[in-house]
């Protein structure tokens, strides 16, 4: 089968849709047939070089943490699914390595889910991993309704996912982003707030005492913590590392792992019309070297998806 590789570290241009062995499922595994594969920024990161001990160099490498796509086998011990079931789920990449940017890929059946009726392959390939993120950053939060959230990069894949979650569980949102996603994130249910380069007095000009969380999925860093409030949360979306403490504020650092059940949720939420499902741009398999290019120049609105192409090279 074919897959997305890369066995040194670089540019794009380092990348090639190579042939590897057909995975076979084994104790609880799910075989799936790939129909679309989100790409992130941890894929860039992971081809640039920069995971250290957690991705060394030497071995070839497929890429991809989400998945859409149809059982086409399970293995020993699987219950639920059957070949041919419509299916999401995100691998767990800088553990296991286990890429879905290919042709077919092997996952545990618990961290799959029965995809999205309402949406496409492609715009259920965008929910795992930024759904997954933004779901366990709100409840590291811990905050209940009533109370006041700030969201960094809200209009992001992360961040708009995140603005949904906490406006159904009854939260007030704080979103901050770039002047143009105003429309849409107060269309979310959000209050806005322009980015600047003082984003704690921006908060703070319309919550003076503070919010009691931050979600910080801009990774803006230090010079967000001021908008949160004595004693509240700051919760960071990873790269970089989180920034110290400070007027006991709690700090918090996510990173997703998957869960079936939850991701079982969240996809109920978007076919009830609660959580919107984004895509920028589908790009051939092939063209995956552009899509890191793309990605990398910022300001992408909606996930950039993978899709392979069939036997006939239809897509």
């Amino acid at each position: 089968m074919r897959a997305v590789t890369f066995t040194t570290f670089g540019d794009p241009e380092v990348l090639s849709v190579a042939d590897v062995p057909m995975p076979q499922a084994g104790e609880g595994q799910v075989r799936v047939r790939v129909t679309a594969a989100a790409v992130h920024p941890v894929d860039l990161v992971a081809r640039s070089g920069y995971m250290g001990p957690l991705v060394p160099a030497g071995p070839r490498y497929v890429l991809g943490a989400d998945v859409a796509g149809v059982v086409d086998e399970t293995g020993p011990g699987v219950t639920g699914l059957a070949r041919g079931d419509a299916v999401i789920g995100m691998s767990n990449w800088p553990d296991t390595k286990n890429g879905t940017q290919a042709e077919f890929a092997v996952l545990p059946a618990s961290v799959l889910a029965r995809a999205p009726r309402s949406a496409s392959a492609a715009a259920s390939a965008t929910l795992p991993l930024n759904g997954h993120t933004a779901a366990q950053a709100l409840r590291l939060l811990g905050l209940g309704a009533g109370q006041t959230v700030a969201i960094t990069g809200a209009a992001g894949g992360v961040g708009a996912f995140a603005v949904e979650l906490a406006r159904a569980r009854g939260l007030r949102v704080i979103a901050i982003s770039a002047a143009e996603d105003e429309k849409f994130l107060t269309g979310l249910g959000a209050e806005f707030v322009a980015r600047s380069a003082d984003t704690a007095a921006a908060v703070r000009a319309i919550v003076p005492s503070g919010v009691d969380g931050l979600l910080d999925a801009a990774s803006v860093g230090f010079t967000a913590m001021g908008a949160v409030r004595d004693g509240g949360v700051f919760v960071a979306v990873t790269p970089p590392t989180p920034p110290p403490s400070e007027r006991d504020i709690r700090i918090e650092l996510v990173l997703a792992r998957a869960d079936g059940a939850e991701l079982a949720e969240l996809a109920g939420l978007v076919d009830q019309g609660l959580l919107t499902l984004r895509v920028a741009k589908t790009v051939p398999l092939e063209s995956v070297d552009q899509a890191h290019l793309t990605l990398a120049k910022g300001g992408v609105r909606g996930g950039l998806v993978l899709v392979p192409a069939d036997e006939e090279g239809n897509r």
